[in-house]
């Protein structure tokens, strides 16, 4: 049993409204979760108590670790640097082939053991010597006021932030949260809606929003990740339809990143997905437009390397999460050509390499 939440234990939620019958509308999300007192959302970390909602696991982490920025995975966003990761529990999909699962699912809330304010997670990203903070594992959307609250810490503390998210969310909450987010991940679990509703139990409509609210409406950088799922989501006709959204709705300087599933949570029986996909959906996605497309979760030397978009030349050679070569100009630009590269770079590489470092923030 989780441990007794009322309404001086928890952080008072925002975005909801009552209703004429008493029940509360959480308006976090496209599920608009309607509460009697003491009931959880779909999420089961956003609950009714008495006359307001609250989020049960503000301050509460499953766990910190220091990962390279690539396992965002971020190709653009200061490549070889350390980031601060952390998630907490829940989730508002419900994704059959999740691979976080034991954390997005969970229901244990005092398994959360380990607390930090903002101003703790900055004063560890310094004493770590950290480039930025990460909100994923589960998604930061279910605990937007913990994330925002961090975000802004971060943002006046000069401390990058990066949200590792499936963009489920909608109306100012959408805003508000992206407000002070320097980068995104965001899945595009699939191109159709019947995917979607099936195994994630979402729409792709309202993620579609999130990409383009992000892409006209922010200055937030973001990369997309598509988890492909022998069977599923990875038709040829499919992943052509979506790399030309892409190019059309958001631009052919968007990095995707197709990356392999691996038999987990309610679908085992499903093969892994075999490195000739991953290779396909690149070509594919380059085919349509695509300047920067990444395969994730295999050793691939050309499906880890960033090229000129102009001419060609690999400006950024990669080893899984070690940066072997980096060949950019001060300002970003090809030496070669003088041709910008989208995104967000240092006139160096970090030098944080592969590494994983569980840590204690107290």
């Amino acid at each position: 049993m989780g441990r007794a939440v009322t309404a001086d234990s928890a952080y008072p939620a925002r975005y909801w409204h009552p209703l004429p019958d008493g029940r509360l509308q959480c308006d976090l999300c496209p599920r608009e979760c309607r509460l009697r007192d003491g009931q959880r959302g779909f999420c089961f970390v956003r609950q009714r108590v008495g006359d307001g909602l609250v989020l049960t696991t503000y301050g509460r982490s499953s766990g910190f670790c220091i990962d390279p920025i690539e396992k965002k995975p971020l190709n653009h966003f200061y490549p070889g640097t350390s980031v601060l990761s952390f998630g907490t529990a829940g989730c508002n999909l419900g994704c059959k082939f999740c691979q976080n699962h034991e954390i997005s699912t969970a229901r244990q809330m005092d398994a959360l053991a380990d607390e930090a304010s903002p101003a703790d997670l900055v004063a560890a990203v310094r004493a770590w010597n950290c480039h930025s903070i990460a909100f994923t594992y589960n998604d930061p959307v279910i605990f937007a006021e913990y994330a925002m609250d961090v975000a802004a810490a971060c943002r006046e503390a000069g401390v990058k932030t990066v949200a590792v998210t499936a963009g489920y969310l909608q109306g100012e909450a959408r805003k508000d949260f992206f407000t002070d987010m320097d980068a995104a991940n965001v899945d595009l679990k699939g191109f159709r809606d019947d995917f979607y509703r099936q195994l994630t139990g979402g729409r792709l409509g309202v993620v579609l929003d999130t990409l383009t609210y992000l892409r006209h409406e922010t200055e937030v950088w973001f990369e997309i990740t598509t988890l492909l799922i022998p069977g599923h989501n990875d038709d040829p006709g499919e992943l052509k339809q979506q790399s030309e959204w892409i190019v059309r709705e958001l631009g052919p300087d968007v990095p995707v990143h197709f990356s392999a599933f691996h038999p987990d949570h309610r679908m085992p029986d499903v093969p892994a997905t075999p490195p000739a996909t991953l290779t396909r959906a690149r070509e594919i996605a380059l085919d349509a437009g695509l300047r920067h497309v990444y395969t994730g979760n295999v050793h691939d030397r050309a499906g880890d390397t960033t090229s000129c978009a102009a001419c060609g030349a690999e400006l950024i050679v990669r080893d899984w999460y070690r940066i072997l070569t980096y060949r950019l100009t001060a300002d970003g630009c090809c030496p070669d050509c003088g041709e910008a590269l989208a995104g967000r770079f240092a006139a160096e590489a970090g030098d944080f390499g592969a590494k994983r470092i569980p840590i204690r923030i107290h």
